[in-house]
C-alpha cells in the first residue's frame, strides 16, 4: 500500500493506495496514525478511493484506529469509498460507526 499525506488546516489526510490487508497495508495505516498521533494531529481522514482490496484485517486496523483518535480526542472519518469497501461496511454494520464523505471539501469542513 502506498500513502500520500497531506494536511489541509489541522485535517491530516491519507490517500491510500493498493490493498490494505493482513502483514502490509494493515501495518503501514497503523504507522501513519501513529506518526499523526505523534505530530499533534487529531482529525484524520483517510482517503480511500485509491484501495483495490481490503481485508478483515484491514477494517480490524481502521476499527482500531479510530478507537485510538476517539479516546484521544480525535475523529477520524473515510473518504471516498469504493463500491466494494462500502459492501463490507454494511455487511458489517461499521457503515455506523464511521462518518463517510464523497466530496474533500465537505469531509475536512466537517471537523470544524
Amino acid at each position: 500500500m502506498k500513502t500520500r499525506v497531506r494536511d489541509v488546516g489541522d485535517v491530516r489526510i491519507l490517500d491510500l493506495e493498493g490493498k490494505i490487508t493482513i502483514g502490509a497495508g494493515d501495518v503501514e495505516l497503523r504507522k501513519q496514525i501513529e506518526d499523526a498521533v505523534a505530530g499533534g494531529k487529531l482529525h484524520l481522514l483517510l482517503n480511500l478511493g485509491g484501495v483495490s482490496h481490503i481485508d478483515s484485517s484491514g477494517i480490524g486496523e481502521m476499527v482500531g484506529c479510530f478507537t485510538t483518535l476517539a479516546r484521544k480526542g480525535g475523529k477520524m472519518k473515510l473518504l471516498n469509498l469504493t463500491q466494494k469497501i462500502n459492501d463490507i461496511l454494511q455487511v458489517t454494520q461499521l457503515i455506523t460507526v464511521f462518518d463517510v464523505f464523497d466530496n474533500e471539501t465537505e469531509a475536512v469542513a466537517s471537523f470544524k
